[in-house]
């Protein structure tokens, strides 16, 4: 207590004795790992000072050594790992082979010191705050590891010249640690496995282009002059010519064909061979790294221990009451999010009658849908964006009042919940396109409206595939363009915009203080940093895969889209960041779990596109007992003949219950709509609807169990972990209990 008041008597000017202490020491400038920044000492800020100087000393009692540098307005604080820190943390963590006995054997000794000092101040002090109330309360500025030695990535990892190159994944390890280098490597495979799927999504693209012109339903949609449709919107009442959707249904057919089916079965075992094959990778690259054997709980307890030798263990808790808290407050978020899908849904339905009033006759009645359909894509991303924000906010609070046991058990919970809120985000408008858009609407005449005023929205004149498919193609081009734009511009712009107001010629003349200045000018990083990265990807792979069969072109998308973004991170993460906290990791963690989700749910979904949102069902069905070809009748006509008027229903003119505005050419009784219905009467739904909806589920039935038989072979054939690594564990264990029996025979010899 003495010596405190003497400090704080002595304290003159811009610095304080303990602070000149710690400046008079010289160790080795590589042992400067981590930098804290603290505003200028000043009479004003005495508290602040003192507060700087308990956790200082705390720190130095711990073992670690600190530095302090100065400028005019800033306080760097260089804090260094003690051998003693390092040698008993290599004895908490020995391995029973002695595999790395002692510091100057660690193959990552650097990232070691840097995790070992981040998790202390992590930790609460003696006085009961953490570093991160000290930042709140101005005591600290900021804290980050340093960047040094990165010479090597930035010259071959980190420049868009080496968009095609191999990652260095060794190198990327050895400074960010097995997490990062993990990502990496995971993300670079699944680039690499991207490239057979995208072969085998444009070629069943442009399968469609060979019969562009020859598909008989094109034929006689583009003759079909004399077919009348009825009116599509809710102020457009003109009659308009089948024959004026031609384009539209050979845009359609494009991927709306035979292939689809074939391609859904194929992405579905083609997730299955991605996941085990990068199963396979993972155990290679874990083994190389020694790591196999690695448990993250010891890892956590040993810094623990380090931290404060008294640490008392934390048991894992478990409470009903806070789970079924979580639960109903997730449940009432997905119906929010969920509700805010019908957002869009009103939005389309409101915006037809207006677009159609704005233009007044200018657009096509088809040309007004389609507008609808793109906006509502904006719209549907504008979404998106806002309620990721909401959606990790809530994800965090949940996740805190659970009250996991570890930050890593954190993350995990967490990656759970947010993923879960993420997907009924970005999937709940694709679900309503693909499954629920017009299909509730009624039939000409007697429509479903919305709040008894306006006309739910039709699908569109060359069918609901359309829809989708449009719906899909603008949000991943704008959420891959976009996102990849802000994604490298807002942290270059940043990063100038520091640096230009810090002004490079107020750099330090030292040397080491103007590389912490360096570093502390980078952008800052986060928790999440990494985070956002995996779940952007996850995102992605939901998009790739769930509903693949009506964007068979997203794998092309994807695979473009991931060549820049192994590039952006490695830029963003070398160059305009703040160097990230190196993490032990064997694994990609919780985010395995949500690929093999997410491979069950694209199987069901592709299913149910093919089932209910494409027309090869009604096709196959028309071809094999309505059409020409039916019940192996001999014929010369193509199988499909006919198949337009069949699948049109009738509507009487009479039967529209307001025909004032109506513009009706002369001799037009009747016009049609895509709908299995009894021509006039009620407009009953007819036999053949309920053939076909009986024959949708049987295949969806059939569909399902035979992607998830092939998905269940793939895994079962492929195994998870190479016999060569099983061999080499097994060959050190067996090779480790020799050693242990030599030794005990040696005992007893003596």
């Amino acid at each position: 207590m003495q010596e405190e008041e003497e400090i704080l008597a002595g304290a003159e000017g811009d610095s304080f004795p303990l602070m000149d202490m710690y400046k008079q020491e010289t160790p080795d400038p590589e042992a400067w790992d981590f930098v804290l920044v603290a505003a200028q000492s000043t009479q004003s800020n005495r508290e602040q000072m003192e507060r700087q100087q308990r956790f200082l000393d705390e720190l130095r009692r711990k073992g670690f050594r600190v530095k302090v540098l100065e400028t005019s307005s800033q306080m760097f604080f260089g804090i260094g790992t003690s051998s003693r820190v390092l040698d008993l943390y290599h004895a908490l963590l020995l391995e029973p082979k002695g595999s790395c006995p002692s510091p100057s054997k660690d193959p990552n000794l650097a990232a070691t010191r840097i995790r070992i000092i981040n998790f202390v101040l992590k930790r609460k002090t003696e006085t009961g705050d953490t570093f991160d109330d000290m930042m709140k309360d101005g005591v600290f500025e900021a804290k980050f590891p340093l960047h040094k030695g990165e010479e090597y990535l930035k010259s071959k990892w980190a420049q868009w010249r080496d968009i095609f190159q191999k990652q260095p994944i060794d190198k990327i390890r050895d400074y960010f640690g097995e997490k990062v280098a993990l990502y990496f490597a995971w993300l670079g495979w699944y680039t690499y496995m991207l490239v057979p799927a995208a072969l085998v999504g444009l070629i069943v693209f442009f399968s469609g282009f060979a019969l562009f012109d020859a598909s008989q339903i094109s034929k006689e949609i583009c003759n079909a002059t004399d077919v009348f449709m009825c009116p599509h919107g809710e102020r457009q009442r003109t009659y308009r010519p089948l024959s004026d959707t031609c384009t539209f249904a050979k845009l359609t057919h494009l991927f709306d064909n035979e292939g689809t089916v074939l391609f859904a079965i194929f992405m579905a075992l083609w997730a299955t061979v991605f996941l085990e094959i990068w199963k396979r990778q993972r155990a290679r690259v874990v083994l190389h790294w020694d790591l196999y054997g690695w448990d993250e709980d010891q890892e956590e307890m040993a810094l623990q221990l380090i931290n404060s030798p008294e640490y008392q263990l934390q048991p894992h808790q478990h409470s009903y009451v806070r789970s079924t808290i979580i639960l109903i407050v997730s449940l009432l978020m997905i119906c929010l999010l969920i509700g805010m899908a019908h957002v869009l849904v009103v939005y389309r339905v409101v915006a037809g009658p207006l677009f159609s009033s704005w233009t007044s006759g200018i657009l096509r009645e088809e040309y007004v849908t389609t507008a609808v359909v793109v906006t509502g894509a904006v719209v549907h991303y504008v979404i998106i964006v806002v309620l990721t924000k909401v959606n990790k906010c809530v994800a965090l609070k949940l996740c805190d009042f659970e009250k996991p046991r570890t930050f890593s058990e954190r993350e995990r919970k967490f990656t759970i919940k947010f993923f879960m809120l993420q997907f009924f985000t970005h999937f709940s408008s694709l679900v309503y396109i693909a499954f629920i858009l017009g299909r509730i609407n009624g039939h000409p005449g007697k429509s479903t409206r919305l709040a008894g005023q306006w006309k739910l929205e039709e699908c569109h004149l060359s069918g609901c595939m359309m829809d989708l498919f449009v719906q899909m193609a603008i949000i991943m081009i704008l959420k891959q363009t976009l996102s990849n734009c802000a994604e490298y511009l807002k942290p270059w712009l940043t990063h100038k915009w520091r640096t230009m107001c810090s002004g490079s010629h107020r750099l330090a003349q030292d040397p080491e203080l103007a590389h912490w200045q360096r570093n502390y000018l980078l952008n800052e990083v986060n928790t999440f940093s990494l985070f956002d990265e995996f779940m952007e990807m996850m995102i992605q792979y939901g998009f790739t895969t769930i509903f693949v069969a009506a964007f068979p072109l997203a794998p092309l998308l994807a695979f473009f889209s991931n060549l820049l973004e192994i590039r952006l991170d490695a830029i963003k993460m070398v160059r305009l960041q703040r160097r990230l906290v190196p993490r032990k990791a064997k694994d990609i963690g919780t985010w395995l779990q949500v690929l093999e989700t997410i491979g069950v749910l694209a199987v069901i979904a592709n299913g149910m596109i093919i089932a209910f949102t494409s027309e090869f069902i009604p096709r196959v069905v028309y071809k094999y007992r309505y059409g020409p070809c039916s019940r192996g009748t001999p014929t010369t006509q193509d199988c499909l003949t006919g198949y337009v008027n069949h699948s049109l229903s009738i509507f009487y003119t009479k039967d529209f219950p307001h025909l004032a505005g109506t513009e009706t050419p002369e001799n037009v009784t009747q016009c049609r709509y895509r709908d299995y219905r009894h021509a006039g009467g009620d407009y009953n739904l007819s036999e053949q609807f309920w053939y076909i909806l009986a024959i949708r589920l049987a295949f969806l039935i059939l569909f399902e169990h035979v992607a998830l038989c092939i998905k269940l072979i793939a895994a079962w054939f492929v195994p998870d972990v190479p016999q060569s690594v099983k061999n080499k564990v097994l060959g050190d264990k067996y090779q480790e209990l020799q050693e242990k029996l030599r030794s005990i025979s040696k005992s007893t010899e003596v």
